[in-house]
């Protein structure tokens, strides 16, 4: 029966709204809505993030206000549940109101709102010398500013955020409280009469006098570096045009290579800098406000330390008060904005945490007296093959959940790999993975992710958990923060193979069915097989309960295990032994390559031996080592200074050129698996660029050949086993040239591809995929039941 056809006469309807309702205006959407339709009754948060609200008036009336209260929600709103109970009216509200919060919930699933940019409306009230926002770093809205990293519980008040110290002054608490006004009950409501302030101070602690913000872009003009305290951490901020400044920060950070993200005053500077599509410049400017990938325009006109040996650069524009008012003050249209860390530490959120660990970094510190209660790195987008595709899924994006394609009624936590993790709830039928972790090498970045476990434990209401899910891998660290919380709530531990959890990963997010198998090309840096070898170019057969290992690439010596994925000539010495007279590979990589050693000529001797007497030398399938030792051999990169150097800088180096030179990628049956044979790529490559081959030529071939081969192998057993679905995950995906190419070469022969667009395909989204596995056995249990 229509839920209209329920209502007689006067009613009153009670509404319990579950979804993302929190945190962006709702109540007073209601409230006005309540007003416009001449309804009594009020509206309230729930604990879980809900919203109850409760009218009483004619049933026609009513009736059309629960049409808007769909079809009028407010853009960012999404319901997962509206529930609606009619009843008699009882006639005792005399107005509408917006009530206070209740520890009360839904019954359905609700959550926070992620943190948002800046308005342009909240941007005019700063730069309005008549309002008094002007030049306030904290302006906000209902439609605007920080949530997810304030928020310390539900439901979402003042009192339950880190606002909750700064209380509103008289202008404030009146349009707080104007039912018509656009800060309408927004918990940030603030000013600089009662909200936080800024200060600068000294690498020494000193307070430097002055307008804190003025003197900081003043100083950042004048070379220094500056470490900013924003919405979800610090970043440390230097002149992007500026060559010694940047090489500066490079010195102080350890970064030599590594790209630094940069944050332009507005679009038209951005053009300035990079080629930017449609798509492009959409996700600059949406609320998410992440860095994207953009393609460097020649000449590049930044310092070229900024992004070294790549063709493209991240580029942000600003999403905070503090970010408009900087580049108001300073000289320079773009900015360095890195994140204030580390190496394998998370970002700093606390002042004085900052004070200590960047004090020989930073040459001062801008800093504020808003307490960030959960630190968020910013997000990463890259346009591949026409289609976004998160790199890092956080500031902006997180908690926002995924759905689950799949009938689930679990709460299931997993906790990702060791490398871009991020961790992962299921609740009922939704996913929420966390913001970015980064790698869990320390005990701050161990540290942080048990404090993000607890604190969406926390704000989704989790009584239990009926299971735990981790990578197969024994020696990651993210398993002592599994066996933590699986002892505390007494669930059982589930293992996944690393790459099945990508398979999964890219099955969950394009809703493919519980009982459907796909070929999933699965190509990392590297995973941990079942057969306890190094996996990472594999071709797997499988569905949410089982999968089976049906191709790989060829697998390749890795002499001194984790050393071949840090100095690239070890992994390259490995490939070319099988195919190269020792003594010639001797002289070639002791001539030519010395630098690609840690220990330079003589180390090579000992890589023979290693090799040899197979002295801790596994066998890897890894796409990851092959892409870096091909790096190598054609001179981008001989040491990794971050995660995915090689294969990064082989990528901006193959866009130069042409992908027509035939390499031989052959496949051989081994051990009941097809194997794409890279070794003689390898040779052929050697010849050619000994014979003086282009270098870019080199590696778009060699790109289009691996990729090509891979394609053909999956399309081939494909056909055999009357597959439909062909997809692609892990890190290689994120490399454009290879993804177009599979592609094509899937859809051609009339299969279809599967690609990730919500999630990373790194292992920023493995969290997901190992979370479904866990939550698929309690199906597999039920089905059995049944």
């Amino acid at each position: 029966m229509d839920v209209w056809e329920k209502m007689v006469g006067e009613v009153r309807a009670t509404i319990y709204v579950s979804g993302l309702v929190q945190g962006l205006g709702y109540r007073p959407f209601v409230y006005r809505l309540a007003k416009k339709y001449g309804l009594n009754g009020y509206v309230l948060n729930l604990g879980d993030a809900g919203v109850k609200i409760e009218v009483e008036g004619n049933e026609k009336i009513i009736k059309n206000f629960l049409r808007s209260l769909i079809e009028e929600k407010p853009s960012l709103a999404h319901y997962t549940d509206l529930r609606i109970d009619f009843k008699p009216s009882k006639f005792e509200f005399k107005d509408f109101k917006i009530e206070k919060s209740s520890i009360e919930t839904s019954g359905g699933l609700s959550y926070p709102t992620p943190d948002l940019a800046i308005c342009i409306d909240c941007v005019r009230d700063i730069f309005n010398p008549n309002t008094r926002f002007y030049l306030y770093p904290f302006t906000s809205c209902t439609n605007c500013g920080p949530r997810f990293t304030i928020i310390k519980e539900l439901p979402y008040d003042r009192e339950r955020t880190t606002m909750e110290n700064f209380h509103f002054c008289p202008d404030c608490g009146k349009e707080y409280n104007d039912p018509f006004d656009r800060r309408f009950n927004a918990q940030t409501t603030c000013c600089s009469k009662c909200g936080p302030r800024y200060e600068l101070r000294r690498n020494d602690g000193g307070l430097v006098d002055g307008d804190p913000i003025r003197e900081a872009a003043e100083l950042i003009d004048d070379g220094f570096i500056i470490a900013i305290k924003g919405i979800g951490g610090f970043h440390l901020s230097v002149d992007a045009y500026n060559k010694e400044a940047v090489n500066k920060l490079r010195v102080k950070r350890r970064k030599p290579q590594k790209p630094f993200a940069v944050m332009s005053s507005d679009l038209k500077e951005v053009r300035s800098l990079a080629h930017i599509s449609e798509l492009e410049e959409q996700m600059l400017n949406s609320l998410m406000a992440p860095i994207v990938i953009l393609r460097k325009k020649e000449p590049f006109p930044l310092a070229d330390n900024v992004s070294p040996q790549l063709h493209n650069i991240g580029v942000m524009l600003p999403y905070s008060g503090i970010h408009h008012l900087l580049f108001h003050y300073t000289n320079t249209k773009t900015l360095v904005m890195t994140s204030a860390n580390n190496p394998d530490e998370p970002m700093i959120i606390e002042n004085q945490e900052a004070f200590e660990r960047m004090r020989n970094i930073a040459d001062y510190f801008l800093v504020h007296n808003r307490r960030i209660y959960m630190r968020c790195d910013d997000s990463v987008i890259k346009i591949v093959d026409k289609e976004a595709l998160p790199i890092r899924r956080s500031r902006g994006y997180a908690p926002t959940p995924l759905p689950i394609p799949l009938p689930i009624n679990n709460n299931i936590l997993a906790v990702g790999g060791e490398f871009m993790v991020t961790s992962c709830l299921i609740k009922k039928d939704k996913a929420f993975l966390s913001q970015h972790i980064g790698e869990v090498e320390s005990l701050e970045s161990i540290k942080f992710l048990e404090e993000t476990v607890e604190h969406f434990i926390k704000i989704l209401k989790i009584k239990s958990l009926d299971s735990v899910v981790i990578d197969l891998h024994p020696l990651f660290h993210t398993r002592k923060v599994a066996e933590k919380v699986a002892k505390r709530f007494k669930a059982p531990i589930f293992e996944t193979q690393h790459h099945h959890s990508h398979l999964v990963s890219l099955m969950t997010e394009n809703r493919i069915d519980l009982e459907d198998e796909i070929l999933a090309i699965t190509c990392d840096g590297v995973g941990y097989g079942v057969d306890g070898s190094l996996w990472g170019g594999e071709i797997l057969l499988g569905g949410y309960r089982k999968f089976k290992r049906v191709a790989s690439l060829e697998p390749q010596f890795m002499p001194g295990g984790d050393l071949s994925a840090i100095w690239y000539g070890r992994m390259l010495q490995g490939i070319l032994y099988k195919v190269i007279e020792k003594r010639d590979l001797e002289s070639f990589l002791k001539v030519n390559y010395s630098n690609a050693f840690k220990y330079g000529a003589k180390e090579v001797d000992i890589v023979f031996q290693q090799i040899e007497k197979r002295i801790n030398t596994p066998l890897t399938t890894s796409t990851g080592r092959v892409l870096d030792a091909l790096s190598c051999l054609l001179g981008v990169c001989f040491k990794r200074s971050y995660e995915g150097e090689g294969a990064m800088k082989l990528e901006s180096l193959a866009t130069k050129g042409d992908d027509s030179i035939p390499l031989p990628f052959n496949v051989k049956r081994l051990d009941n698996r097809e194997i794409l044979i890279t070794s003689d790529a390898f040779s052929e490559v050697k010849a050619l660029l000994q014979k003086g081959v282009s270098k870019e030529h080199l590696a778009a071939s060699f790109q289009r050949g691996l990729a090509k081969g891979l394609a053909e192998m999956a399309i081939k057993i494909a056909k055999e086993k009357g597959i439909k679905f062909i997809g692609f995950s892990g890190g290689v995906a994120y490399n454009e040239a290879m993804t177009k190419i599979i592609r094509n070469e899937v859809e051609k022969e009339g299969l279809v591809f599967l690609r990730h667009r919500i999630l990373p395909c790194g292992d920023g989204g493995l969290a997901l995929g190992q979370a479904v596995l866990g939550a698929t056995m309690f199906l597999i249990k039920d089905v059995r039941a049944r």
